[in-house]
């Protein structure tokens, strides 16, 4: 994968009317590059994703494509695919003439079309289905059909809408390996939107992740997993358990904590997942709210004066009951410190 950014997005600036949607978002991805936004509901993620796609007009900024400034290309010009969340399948056609159908569009040969069918059908695993309609199919097998549909196309950039989201539990896990396997076998640049933050985790080589239109932290999954830029980033990967720092004190609801440990001096913040925070020894106490079993662990929200806080052992401890007081820390060392806190 080279270094030179492939796809480029400068000062992209994105409206509705007179609401900004995305405001100066900058951002370069490489060749071959697996990236994911990630975010809650209405923070920009697909608005950028249709302006890289054509399908609307940045109110300012420019995106470059291989050398080439398509800020102002026509959708149909760009050389770009498009996964859409609903798959968008014919459902008169079999998969074999989905598939084909933007070829013949091209106007390809047969020959060509059946040989470039013929593979993208066999990537995704689907060669004993293509005689098939949609409606004879799983969803799994359907998004696998609009995977290979934008693939056939050989397009630039592969951009897939919370392509996931309409899957049960155990198909999403399988979409993901074959996305991933695709990508990485097929060298194709892809891009995708998601709000599921283990689906990003998991498949992408980068997370963009985004808040209200601004982009919060660019990392790999292992930087913002485990190094949050921001309580937001840190609230949004799994940190429940986030606090602010004034003076080297924990601000609470309760007041200012001091730790015994001494703080890093240039944090705005500290988060710990609930497996960060030490049950049944420490300075803190709290009354156990609630326990829920989730397998092999037990998560308890104690209600403390620091505030809520979330913690989880083993499944295999011995169960602590609703109403009972517990002691537990903080430990500095399982802290995640926080660059901003907002």
């Amino acid at each position: 994968m080279s270094d030179r950014a492939f796809l480029s997005l400068e000062n992209l600036t994105l409206s509705y009317g007179n609401s900004i949607a995305v405001d100066k978002f900058n951002l370069d991805i490489r060749k071959g590059e697996l990236v994911a936004f990630l975010g809650p509901s209405g923070c920009g993620k697909t608005t950028t994703m249709r302006s890289i796609a054509g399908l609307l007009t940045p109110t300012a900024g420019r995106i470059t494509l291989d050398g080439t400034d398509i800020t102002r290309v026509s959708a149909n010009k760009r050389n770009v695919g498009l996964v859409f969340q609903s798959y968008a399948l014919f459902p008169h056609l079999t998969v074999y003439e989905n598939v084909a159908f933007g070829l013949r569009l091209k106007r390809m040969s047969d020959a060509d079309i059946d040989a470039r069918v013929t593979a993208g059908i066999k990537s995704v695993g689907l060669s004993a289905l293509s005689g098939r309609k949609p409606t004879e199919l799983s969803g799994g097998q359907q998004q696998r059909v609009a995977l290979a549909r934008s693939m056939v196309m050989e397009p630039k950039v592969l951009l897939l809408d919370e392509p996931l989201s309409n899957l049960d539990a155990r198909l999403r896990v399988e979409m993901r390996a074959e996305l991933q396997r695709v990508q990485k076998e097929t060298g194709v640049t892809m891009i995708f939107v998601t709000h599921d933050q283990a689906e990003a985790l998991s498949l992408a080589d980068r997370i963009v992740v985004m808040r209200e239109g601004l982009i919060e932290q660019v990392g790999t999954p292992e930087e913002i997993y485990n190094n949050p830029a921001s309580s937001f980033v840190a609230d949004f990967v799994g940190f429940e358990n986030v606090f602010a720092l004034r003076g080297g004190k924990l601000a609470t609801p309760g007041g200012a904590v001091a730790l015994a440990e001494a703080l890093p001096g240039d944090a705005a913040g500290l988060a710990w997942r609930p497996s960060g925070v030490a049950l049944e020894t420490g300075p803190f106490k709290g009354t156990v709210k609630s326990v829920s079993f989730t397998g092999n662990l037990r998560e308890y929200l104690l209600e403390t004066p620091l505030g809520p806080i979330t913690a989880e052992v083993g499944a295999a401890l011995p169960v602590h009951a609703l109403g009972a007081e517990l002691a537990f820390d903080l430990p500095l060392k399982a802290a995640a410190p926080l660059q901003r806190f907002a």
